[in-house]
């Protein structure tokens, strides 16, 4: 299918996303959100993709907080649009998501960057949730998907203040997991996402599933999910390969079954 608002293709078992920008209005967001799910959806069932790899062909910038109401200029009334979530349909997919931050990421895109499983990002990045100064509040994920991965007090500093941050402080805070120089970002990720696809995909889904599922659990609960998950990684053909590769030091050839 042709996307207007992002491209997609895949190689050697990675998916790579790429979103077109800039999405400055709310009918592009819309737009976005409809591919997304699309896409995701179909991604999810795609045993051929191991790693989602998610990017931006260029700087994308997402409207202002502010930037959800419009003017009817037949009736001179002011009116709202529709919220259109993007971050969902990539926090749903079963593959590690590893997206590369270009640039500047404010608001509903700093909002899909955290429903992605690693960030890395130039360090001409910067950082921010500004809506609390239109009188709003992050509304796709932004309050629970940040204080889970900075904790409470760094998320609630950012989000009241609507401070802005550059890329070492929100590695230091474990916003981002590295900070690259601009020119070796994307052969930094792709290196990244094609060593991770090299791994036995089954293995990759129930560790993203143990460590998401877990942090809701109480821990005894959380070790009994890793014990299933772990004990139905043995009934797998690939738990075999990689024994066999393992003992006859070979290269491993996982299936995903």
């Amino acid at each position: 299918m042709l996307y207007q608002t992002l491209n997609y293709k895949k190689n050697e078992k990675v998916g790579s996303i790429s979103i077109l920008g800039p999405v400055d209005n709310p009918v592009k967001v819309a737009q976005l959100s409809d591919e997304l799910n699309e896409l995701c959806s179909e991604i999810t069932w795609d045993e051929g993709v191991r790693v989602v790899m998610l990017s931006g062909a260029e700087e994308v910038t997402f409207p202002p907080a502010e930037g959800s109401k419009e003017v009817n200029s037949k009736a001179g009334e002011e009116q709202t649009t529709p919220f259109s979530p993007i971050a969902e349909p990539v926090a749903k997919l079963d593959q590690p998501v590893i997206v590369a931050i270009h640039g500047n990421i404010f608001g509903q895109g700093l909002e899909l960057a955290l429903a992605c499983d690693i960030r890395i990002a130039s360090e001409k990045s910067y950082f921010g949730f500004p809506h609390i100064k239109a009188g709003l509040i992050p509304g796709d994920g932004g309050t629970q998907r940040l204080s889970r991965l900075v904790g409470k007090g760094k998320a609630l500093e950012m989000i009241l203040l609507g401070e802005t941050i550059d890329a070492q402080e929100a590695y230091r805070i474990d916003l981002v997991n590295s900070v690259i120089l601009s020119e070796e970002l994307m052969p930094a990720v792709t290196k990244m996402a094609q060593e991770m696809a090299s791994k036995a995909p089954i293995s990759l889904r129930y560790t993203k599933e143990a460590i998401y599922k877990g942090m809701d659990l109480t821990l005894e609960q959380g070790l009994r999910l890793e014990a299933d998950l772990y004990l139905l990684i043995h009934t797998t053909k690939d738990r075999t390969e990689g024994i066999k590769a393992f003992r006859e030091k070979k290269t491993h050839q996982f299936e995903g079954k």
